[in-house]
């Protein structure tokens, strides 16, 4: 049975861990990093994820390492539960058909279990995640292992780790020389396993606690991907101890049914009744207060792999010879099972089967740095004959310089009968992993290279420039094989490598010369109009009164939900000179967009230059990438020997905000649940925390000002009250005030307002319904960066969803006064961009965040109440009042020229002062992205193989022809409902838990 392991990916400026696939017909494995952009490479390869279901993670557990795994469960979560309900289904109506009685089969029968296989701290990593994370299709199970330097088995017999039907596995955790983690040498996956006599007392302590905190973290991940919560459970509580914002219920004493609750709210302005209400229960995950300590772990993981021996051919003839004649006894000798002959003399398979073949395998080893090299190869698994026979190849994962070792290189001149494939950033390319993407932004440089500069990349220079590594070049003689994308290793019917499937670099002359010359045309004409000095007379005097028009507006993820080929995930960065950085949310991969966009030295210069990052909602797509952006801040700003940490315990505001302007520390502003979050994980990791100034914010209904949290104080302050601590403030973070009102999407969401000494003022939604409290809080903003996740014919997906239409950002904003307007966060399906000339000249109406009931398919949110009581602004009392601009006077004044509107793409630089250039562009935009091949527009989870997908194209061909058909009676935009349903479903599929709505 042929089966082989590819490359995913080498490091790159945005894949930045090694990942590789071993693929069998009927199941994949995953081995290596699953680091940030990992999934996001897997779209873009065509590596089919469904099948995979168990994932073995070498190196040590780091954020560097796992950064993608949370992103990637979720994904997988959602595509094996909704597979899992398909055959369900399938299964129910096949048993109907057949009228058989009894039980029918349910989703939760079929439920496939992931494995994830790694070091310590795995399990709490995934642990911290619990108030965000929350899937009812698909157990996941953690097995973690621990140095083991001391040999347990007798002999030279060394079992495998970990086996199924295609592969043994043998785990190799390895301790760098000198250290041993937490003062004990371990067995293979728990210190418990040791034998009493083999450790004192204080070690058979330290054992038992770190068995009983493990317990612990495996049951809080076991309740977050396999739990029995039910949304509609309920708890009854005192009105006055409801944490919110959150839905209250009570039940109606004369129909004793449940009924939402109108009365007056904890925060309020009105006194509480003296009544209990109803609240829904939160998940298990969200009750957990706190995870054990942990501290982070110097073990990196390496593996053997190799696929089981292969039994040799039956042999008739000799079977016969051994009075062995009844056919069906054929069959069991050849499947291994011995019989009994005519004679009644038992015949045994070796009896009549021809010599057998060990299976092929190899080691796939991370060496994080040099100091592992000489542990690692002293394990005892290197001179085994039961572990090694087979084994023919390894793939070395290597950290920075590693490859240079004296003792590495010699073991490898010295065992050449292995292939070696190395992957590093001393031998690997930082080439444009993304493919579409990159030739994507290759196409609007052709069209605008002022805002769309080429991404940065190199394809011939090593070692990779901007990591500080010493030149290497791999010598012509050198045993090592550089790894690259699509690389193949076979490992049966025998073990080469292959080059077969090498995947090119993205070929950006083509790219150029395949662009439509229509829209070159229009890009030019809108070159010269920019260029003419009406226009830029006339621009100038429109613009006299903006400030900070040289402030930049880098949109790095522009997409909703999860990363695509085309968009990744929420992320911008405001720069405002004179001022700061600041970075508006932080999905994943976050940091390997900033590498794309920054060349290495002036990106040093954008992290130095950071002052704070903003997450807006915990939902997963907004923030899974600040732990490497934090980290990145924190090695740039104090080098690889930062000083001793020193924390500070004072909860007083003023007095950190005096701290912070005598030693650098980076501002992070977001609910408490985020802030939470980075201090669990910062206990396996030292990102930085101690630098940090973690700030929680809360919105006050009751006094309309935004409060400020210190941590985990409890101890509020508020900004307007205090003059000290409002010049403190704006001398520590560049800001004149800031205002977080709450928005309409799930618990704890909220929009931002920052102001500026200058007079420039930023507003951006995060994730919202169209906001009065917003608007009024970003009266006179300069610029409005606000989510359009949907197109306006799909408004009733918007409301289920609690997302925004374009017509109902552009009605913000010109509620607001804004003299920008930036729309972004758009669907991940298809590759286009809205089209603000389709507009009919209508706007919606603004909503009361609490206004509506949420509807069914986003109850998920709420998960501890999760309906967002309404923003106000601190100096103007709340307006109830319909939008101050007539909805056609307010097209119309968008489109005179009065306010300039700009679509976001990922990549994209522009400065406040010349959004209207980017305006001016829009024709040659919406040429550009019209519907493009059918091919284009198949969804990142549709994973399909060659014939499936070729059919999959044919059907949606056959739906544009229709489409187009549609567009020519009508002349004006359409999309078929059947479309819009399916962009829906994919786009945001309905579960148990609050991160479904994303």
């Amino acid at each position: 049975m042929r089966n082989y392991v590819q490359f995913i990916t080498t490091p790159t400026g945005d894949t930045p861990g090694t990942t590789v696939m071993i693929h069998f017909d009927s199941k994949r494995y995953l081995f290596g990093n699953v680091s940030e952009g990992t999934q996001r490479a897997c779209t873009q390869t065509g590596a089919r994820l469904a099948k995979v279901s168990d994932i073995f993670v070498t190196g040590k557990t780091e954020w560097a390492t796992v950064g993608g795994a949370i992103g990637m469960i979720l994904t997988l979560a959602d595509v094996t539960g909704a597979a899992a309900a398909d055959a369900a289904e399938k299964q129910k109506g096949k048993v109907a058909r057949k009228g058989i009685d009894g039980e029918h089969t349910t989703s939760s029968d079929l439920k496939p279990t992931l494995n994830i296989h790694g070091s310590s701290n795995l399990l709490h990593t995934l642990a911290t995640a619990r108030k965000f994370v929350f899937r009812k299709g698909m157990p996941v199970n953690v097995e973690e292992y621990y140095d083991d330097r001391t040999p347990r088995y007798s002999g030279t017999d060394i079992p495998p780790s970990w086996a199924d039907s295609n592969l043994n596995v043998w785990a190799m955790p390895v301790c760098p020389a000198g250290v041993n983690p937490k003062g004990w040498a371990s067995g293979d996956k728990s210190p418990g396993k040791r034998t009493f006599d083999e450790m004192d007392e204080s070690e058979e302590d330290l054992a038992a606690k770190f068995d009983r905190d493990n317990q612990m973290r495996k049951s809080i991940v076991g309740e977050m991907f396999n739990s029995s919560w039910r949304l509609d459970a309920m708890e009854e509580t005192h009105i006055s101890q409801v944490d919110m914002p959150a839905t209250l219920f009570v039940r109606n004493r004369s129909t004793r049914q449940i009924e939402k609750y109108e009365g007056p709210m904890p925060g309020g302005p009105e006194p509480l009744p003296d009544i209990k209400v109803l609240v829904r229960k939160p998940w298990p995950g969200a009750m957990i207060s706190k995870l054990p300590s942990t501290s982070p772990s110097p073990v990196a993981m390496s593996w053997i792999v190799r696929n089981h021996p292969q039994r040799g051919k039956f042999q008739p003839a000799k079977a016969k010879q051994l009075n062995v004649k009844n056919p069906r006894q054929f069959g069991e000798l050849a499947s291994g099972k011995s019989v009994i002959a005519d004679d009644g003399k038992t015949v045994t398979p070796d009896m009549v089967l021809s010599p057998g073949k060990q299976g092929g395998g190899m080691a796939i080893v991370e060496l994080p740095s040099a100091d592992y090299v000489a542990p690692l190869l002293e394990r005892r698994e290197w001179k085994s004959k039961e572990v090694m026979d087979g084994i023919e190849a390894i793939i070395w994962i290597l950290g920075p310089g590693v490859i240079g070792d004296q003792l590495l290189n010699k073991f490898v001149t010295e065992n050449k009968q292995f292939k070696h494939i190395v992957s590093s950033r001393d031998v690997c390319p930082n080439y444009l992993s993304m493919d579409s993407a990159a030739a994507a932004t290759v196409r609007l440089s052709q069209l605008d290279s002022d805002r769309f500069p080429l991404l940065v990349h190199d394809n011939r220079t090593l070692p990779q420039p901007g990591y500080g590594l010493k030149d290497f070049v791999l010598p012509s003689n050198s045993p090592f094989i550089a790894a690259d994308r699509g690389l193949k290793v076979q490992l049966e019917p025998s073990v080469e490598v292959q080059q077969d499937a090498l995947v090119p670099f993205v070929n950006t002359g083509r790219v150029i010369r395949e662009t439509d010359p229509e829209v070159i045309r229009l890009a030019d004409q809108a070159k010269k109009e920019i260029s003419s000095d009406v226009f830029r007379s006339e621009l100038e005097q429109k613009q006299r009164d903006i400030p900070s028009k040289d402030a930049e507006i880098i949109t790095l993820g522009t997409g909703s939900a999860l990363p695509s080929k085309y968009r990744n995930v929420s992320a911008t960065l405001l720069r405002v000179p004179g001022y700061g950085s600041y970075l508006l949310d932080c999905g994943e991969n976050t940091l390997g967009q900033l590498r794309r966009v920054f060349p290495p030295e002036e990106l040093r210069e954008v992290l130095h230059d950071l002052r704070a990052i903003w997450i807006s909602h915990l939902h997963a797509d907004h923030h899974l990438g600040a732990a490497s952006v934090i980290k990145a801040w924190y090695k740039t700003v104090y080098g690889d020997n930062p000083p001793q940490n020193t924390p500070l315990h004072d909860a007083d505001l003023l007095a950190r905000l005096e701290d912070s302007l005598t030693e650098k520390r980076l501002f992070i502003f977001s609910d408490k649940g985020f802030i939470q979050w980075l201090r669990e994980y910062s206990m396996a990791e030292d990102i930085g925390y101690s630098k940090l100034m973690p700030v929680t914010v809360k919105w006050v209904q009751a006094s309309k000002t935004t409060e400020f949290y210190i941590g985990d104080s409890r101890e509020a302050q508020i900004l307007s009250e205090n003059e000290e601590l409002n010049a403190k403030f704006a001398a520590a973070t560049g800001l004149q005030s800031f205002q977080a009102p709450d928005v309409n999407h799930c618990r704890g969401a909220k929009a931002l307002v920052l102001s500026f000494p200058n007079g420039f003022k930023f507003s951006y939604s995060g994730d919202a319904r169209p906001s009065k409290s917003f608007a009024e809080a970003g009266k006179g903003s300069t610029v409005l960066l606000h989510e359009a996740t949907f197109d306006d014919e799909l408004q009733s997906d918007a409301k289920a969803k609690k997302h925004s239409t374009t017509s109902e950002a552009l009605a913000v904003g010109l509620e607001m006064g804004a003299r920008r307007i930036m729309l972004t966060h758009f669907s991940q399906r298809y590759q286009k961009i809205p089209n603000m000339d389709a507009l009919d000249g209508k706007l919606p109406a603004l909503e009361e965040d609490a206004d509506a009931p949420p509807p069914a398919a986003d109850a998920a949110d709420e998960d501890k109440g999760g309906q967002i009581r309404r923003g106000t602004h601190q100096t103007k009392e709340h307006s109830t009042a319909s939008p101050s601009i007539p909805p056609a006077e307010a097209i119309d004044r968008a489109k005179r020229g009065d306010v300039k509107i700009g679509v976001a793409f990922d990549y994209m630089r522009v400065k406040v002062g010349e959004i209207a250039h980017l305006e001016k562009f829009t024709p040659a935009f919406l040429k550009l992205y019209e519907e493009k091949e059918a091919e284009e527009s198949i969804a990142p989870g549709d994973e399909l193989e060659p014939d499936e997908k070729q059919k999959k194209i044919q059907e949606k061909q056959e739906k544009k022809k229709t489409k187009g058909q549609k567009h020519d009676q009508k002349n004006k935009p359409k999309v078929s409902k059947e479309k819009n349903k399916k962009d829906v479903r994919q786009e945001h599929q309905p579960a148990g838990g609050e991160p479904m709505q994303l």
